[in-house]
């Protein structure tokens, strides 16, 4: 069966689908891990777009029923080189395929996926359909043109959770099924922008009594809670829409403990006085290179984002830039020093990804004991 990628500029790529059949639109952009597929699609900050992994076999482990780290697939899409159909691994319940088909999401490989990576990087990231159920380039421009994109709007709204919960799962080690649940220390309310599990899991793993809130919960009902820490949680899409969220933090700036990832990360800042801008074509994979400018060491991270944080707006002497882009100079921490304070834009709770930064979970439990 074929499968259609046209992008709004007109470029078209044609190639086999895999998975679901239909058709979606989303923005197009790439990952360079080279495993992690299944975290990948499962990651709720990729919530409406579609993505090209940059290595050119995936799906050779397939699937299983722990590499969650959400309720469902959020991609709108997935483009691969060559699809996997025979996986090994002793982990695997389903083919990629299969994993695909069955939480509804469309595939296509086949295409040279360089030259589309290689475009995105040139031209930026952009508005795309994929289908595998209809193969008129007039049909698709005509259903893409009608689909608004990410800059400007609040899609927090459509992954964060109902209702507030707890959890209590710590991190399994996958090899003998071993949980280590430590004594609860610190409560720690999490507002949920499209949280990913493992930084439950960390939480928790770390002595935290986690309780899970949706995006529009407000101060007053966070400071009920006596809570010892606030986390702030990664998340999809333009970070500026999401303005309640920002007044909440910034009515919490200063009466406990803040740490934030991502999207969480850009919240803060907002609520600092900072701005934020969308970057060409953003940072997506697990090896990107981050140094730490208060140890000077250099860590590689996994990320996950395409907008940024903007420095000079951030004018408050009390605002220290604590972690760089190697790549391209971009922010990627900052900490307050007199408010309790800090925030990253990477994901120090990888999954995957290496495991280079996940002493800022620490880092946020020293805060929480000061």
């Amino acid at each position: 069966m074929k499968a259609i990628l046209l992008l709004e500029d007109g470029t078209v790529f044609e190639g086999i689908s895999f998975g679901a059949k239909g058709q979606k639109c989303g923005e197009v952009v790439f990952n360079t891990s080279m495993t992690g597929y299944q975290e990948i699609l499962t990651d709720p900050s990729y919530n409406e777009q579609i993505i090209t992994m940059t290595y050119p076999l995936i799906g050779n482990y397939g699937t299983n029923k722990t590499d969650w780290e959400s309720k469902k697939v959020f991609a709108s899409g997935f483009i691969v080189k060559e699809n996997c159909l025979y996986p090994s691994n002793w982990r695997n319940k389903n083919s990629l395929s299969d994993y695909l088909k069955a939480n509804n999401v469309i595939g296509l490989e086949g295409i040279d996926t360089r030259k589309l990576v290689k475009h995105i990087r040139t031209e930026g990231a952009m508005r795309g359909i994929i289908s595998s159920t209809d193969s008129s380039i007039s049909n698709l421009k005509k259903k893409l043109e009608g689909y608004p994109g990410l800059v400007g709007r609040d899609i927090v709204k459509d992954v964060t959770v109902k209702k507030p919960y707890f959890w209590d799962k710590p991190v399994i080690d996958v090899l003998n099924a071993n949980e280590q649940m430590p004594e609860k220390k610190y409560k720690v309310v999490v507002f949920d922008f499209g949280i990913k599990q493992n930084i439950l899991r960390l939480l928790c793993s770390n002595g935290c009594d986690v309780t899970v809130v949706p995006a529009g919960t407000t101060a007053k009902e966070v400071l009920t809670q006596k809570p010892n820490g606030v986390f702030l949680s990664n998340g999809p899409g333009d970070p500026a829409p999401v303005n309640y969220a920002t007044e909440t933090v910034k009515s919490l700036l200063g009466k406990v403990p803040i740490f934030g990832i991502c999207l969480g990360h850009q919240i803060l800042s907002l609520a600092l006085g900072g701005k934020t801008y969308k970057l060409k074509f953003g940072h997506r994979g697990a090896n990107h290179p981050v140094k730490n400018l208060l140890t000077g060491a250099v860590e590689i991270t996994s990320q996950n984002h395409g907008f940024c944080v903007d420095m000079d707006s951030l004018k408050n002497k009390d605002i220290e830039l604590t972690h760089l882009n190697l790549n391209d100079n971009t922010i990627e921490g900052i900490r307050c020093k007199k408010l309790a304070a800090f925030s990253v834009q990477y994901h120090p709770e990888a999954s995957p990804g290496p495991h280079d930064s996940s002493y800022l979970f620490e880092t946020f439990i020293e805060l929480m004991e000061k």
